[in-house]
C-alpha cells in the first residue's frame, strides 16, 4: 500500500538522522522484538512484557512517550507517534500510522489515524482514514471488502465513485464519533463531526455535522459540536482558538446545502 511504503521512507529518513541508539525506551523483561535493527523506539516509552514487535517484513517506529500495554502486537511497517497508547492486546497490522496522543486498542490493519483520535476498545479498523478528535467506540466495526470482492464505490462530495481498490473501509472526518457497536458498510465515509450510533448499517455516505442512528439521521447544530468539541480538546489540556472555532462554522456553512439534500433520502 501507498502508506506502507511511506512508513519505510520515513524510516529510513530517521535513521540516518538519529544520532542516539535506535531503541531508546524501556523494554520489560518479555517483550519480544523481532529483527532490531528495523525498530525505532524514542525516549520515554516502555514496552510492556508480552509485546511483540514484529519488524521481519517492514520498519516499526515507534515515537516518544509511547505506552505498549502488555500483549499488544504490532507488525511492521507501522508508526506510532508520540505519547500514544496501545492497549492490552492490541493488535496492529502491517499498513498502520498512528498519530500522536491516540489511544488504540483491537485490531487495526493498514489505516491511518491521525492524533488525538480514539480507538481504545476491541473492533476492526481497516483499510481507514480517520481524522483527528475521533472517537470509535467499543465493538464498532468497519468492513473493507464486499462480499463479491469487487472494487469498492466511495462517494466523494455525495457521489460515488469507483476506487478501483478491493479493500477500503471507513473514512471519518475530523470531531466525528460512533458509539457502542456501529457497523460501517465497506467504503463508508462520515464527514467533519458526525454523531453515530444505534445498531444496523448507518448509510453508506453521511454528511459533515449528520447526527443519528440508521432509523433516522438529523443536523448536529453547530452550537451543540462546538461545544462537545471544546470539551474533548480540554480533556487533552487544548483550548479552542477562535480561529478553530471559525473554521469549524465555516465548514458547517459549506457543507449545509448537501447535507440539507442528503438527509431527506
Amino acid at each position: 500500500s501507498y502508506n506502507t511504503d511511506e512508513i519505510e521512507k520515513d524510516f529510513l529518513n530517521i535513521s540516518r538522522a538519529k544520532k542516539k541508539k535506535a531503541i531508546a525506551g524501556k523494554l520489560y523483561k518479555g517483550a519480544h522484538l523481532l529483527n532490531r535493527n528495523n525498530i525505532i523506539i524514542g525516549e520515554g516509552s516502555v514496552v510492556k512484557p508480552g509485546v511483540v514487535l514484529d519488524a521481519e517484513h517492514g520498519p516499526i517506529v515507534i515515537g516518544k512517550h509511547v505506552a505498549i500495554q502488555p500483549n499488544a502486537v504490532i507488525e511492521g511497517p507501522a508508526f506510532v507517534g508520540n505519547y500514544s497508547t496501545i492497549k492490552i492486546g492490541a493488535k496492529i497490522y502491517p499498513g498502520t500510522s498512528i498519530g500522536a496522543h491516540c489511544k488504540i486498542g483491537g485490531e487495526v490493519t493498514r489505516s491511518i489515524i491521525q492524533p488525538y483520535s480514539n480507538k481504545a476498545h476491541d473492533g476492526f479498523l481497516g483499510d481507514s482514514y480517520i481524522g483527528s478528535w475521533v472517537n470509535i467506540g467499543a465493538d464498532t466495526n468497519t468492513s473493507n471488502l464486499k462480499n463479491t470482492y469487487g472494487n469498492v464505490d466511495v462517494y466523494i462530495n455525495g457521489m460515488p465513485v469507483d476506487s478501483g481498490a478491493q479493500f477500503v473501509g471507513l473514512t471519518m472526518g475530523d470531531h466525528s464519533k460512533s458509539g457502542i457497536n456501529v457497523m460501517f458498510t465497506t467504503g463508508a465515509v462520515a464527514g467533519v463531526s458526525c454523531n453515530i450510533f444505534g445498531a444496523g448499517l448507518p448509510s453508506k455516505y453521511l454528511p459533515s455535522f449528520s447526527w443519528g442512528s440508521p432509523d433516522s439521521f438529523t443536523v448536529f447544530e453547530i452550537e451543540k459540536s462546538i461545544e462537545i468539541a471544546r470539551r474533548m480538546m480540554s480533556r487533552r489540556g487544548i483550548t479552542m482558538s477562535k480561529s478553530y472555532e471559525a473554521m469549524m462554522r465555516h465548514v458547517f456553512n459549506l457543507t449545509r446545502k448537501e447535507r440539507r439534500e442528503w438527509l431527506k433520502k
